[in-house]
């Protein structure tokens, strides 16, 4: 179920390979007999199943790369990219980036809560961010 894989995702998934294999026992009816089973699982098969929606996160962060203006593009190099969110928080995920792009990546401060926290600051900054939103349009 649902609530299973995010938990797997969470105690033993990556999006690198990690120095060790982490490993979890998963509880759940399986699906060929229809009877309860426990089956253990590696964090080395849990990445290869989080692979192609990784592989669309690269792809994804290589076509914004592309498209980037050279200005902000020269910053990208010098600073890197800064990962927040929720997906931020999935083990060696910035290690996983950084190998794909060649661009340093880090993971930010409460990544699930940085949007909700950048926007509370812009909100307190309501003049400067009409100002920045009408010079856009």
């Amino acid at each position: 179920g649902e609530q299973t894989a995010e938990s797997v995702k969470i105690t033993i998934g990556n999006a690198f390979p990690p120095g060790e294999v982490l490993t979890m026992d998963v509880k759940g009816r399986d699906m060929v007999e229809g009877i309860p089973r426990v089956v253990r699982i590696d964090s080395d098969e849990v990445r290869e199943a989080l692979s192609e929606p990784l592989d669309a996160i690269v792809d994804t962060v290589k076509e914004v790369l592309e498209q980037t203006p050279p200005e902000l593009s020269s910053d990208i190099m010098d600073h890197g990219i800064v990962m927040t969110g929720g997906g931020a928080l999935l083990r060696n995920i910035d290690i996983m980036l950084q190998t794909r792009t060649g661009l340093p990546v880090s993971v930010c401060d409460n990544p699930e809560y940085a949007v909700v926290i950048g926007t509370g600051k812009a909100l307190e900054e309501l003049a400067l961010l009409k100002e920045v939103t009408l010079s856009r349009t």
